[in-house]
């Protein structure tokens, strides 16, 4: 479990295809206290660190990751980090699972007083979970959903958010790992009832 607040940028700078994508990631403020198992949120997505060392880490990436993920992984790219909440940690942000549910599109940003709007077309399936002033991650970054505008929605992005995570750096056209709230698929699913198709109990 993790809350949606970036502890830094680190760096892939390495790729190694097989099985499995294996990605090395540069990084300083996670290495801290990581150590080979621990989960770490890569631009929102839950992951576990297989190797650790005074420079960075690795982890590895299955064929699923990759299918629901944006197309990021790749040397150079930047990645949002954060590692596990701990119990007895502040929750600054939401309860962010990291486990994407899609990939949304950058359609436009506009200047707002002393930040920046930046709009998102999510996938059609999930544009019913976002609601206005709910929350949502976007490459792991735990933001409230400004409004709505037909299937679009858009975040404000205050400068430390800009400057603290790579989202300042996106551009129209750009994809961004979306994990919609939690709470919204639970009450979806407490609203339809039993209907998963397990038959009568």
């Amino acid at each position: 479990m993790f809350t949606g607040l970036v502890e830094e940028t680190g760096e892939i700078v390495e790729v190694r295809e097989g099985p499995f994508l294996r990605v090395r990631i540069a990084a300083q403020e996670v290495l801290s206290d990581l150590e080979v198992g621990d989960s770490v949120a890569v631009d929102g997505v839950c992951l576990t660190a297989v190797a650790v060392d005074g420079e960075g880490f690795w982890v590895e990436l299955a064929q699923e990751t990759l299918r629901r993920t944006a197309p990021t992984w790749r040397p150079g790219h930047r990645p949002n980090l954060e590692r596990a909440l701990k119990v007895g940690d502040r929750l600054g942000g939401h309860f962010v699972t990291g486990h994407v549910d899609g990939v949304a599109e950058v359609v436009a940003i506009r200047d707002a007083p002393g930040a920046k709007d930046y709009f998102f077309r999510p996938p059609q399936d999930l544009a019913r979970y976002i609601a206005e002033k709910g929350s949502v991650a976007l490459n792991g970054v735990s933001l409230t959903v400004a409004g709505l505008s037909g299937q679009d929605f858009f975040v404000t992005l205050i400068p430390h958010t800009l400057k603290v995570t790579n989202l300042g750096n996106l551009k129209v056209g750009d994809r961004v790992n979306l994990e919609v709230d939690l709470i919204a698929r639970y009450l979806e699913r407490l609203l339809r009832g039993n209907d998963g198709g397990f038959g009568q109990r």
